[in-house]
């Protein structure tokens, strides 16, 4: 699996977008994430399972001026 492509080591079989948020210790409060150029959801994070093959883009929004 890609994420933000770069190759992610720790992929296994059955984990979820909310699983890559967690380990990868994404905890700003505005995410934008796409599977394969799809925007996910955020209610959807933990239903959405990421494939071997998959490219994951998860990016924060910030906010300033």
């Amino acid at each position: 699996m890609q994420l933000n492509d770069r190759p992610y080591l720790h992929w296994r079989q059955g984990m979820s977008i909310q699983d890559v948020i967690d380990e990868r210790n994404f905890i700003y409060p505005k995410l934008v994430v796409k599977l394969n150029g799809k925007l996910i959801r955020k209610e959807d994070y933990a239903a959405t399972l990421v494939a071997e093959e998959d490219d994951l883009k998860i990016h924060h929004l910030l906010a300033g001026g």
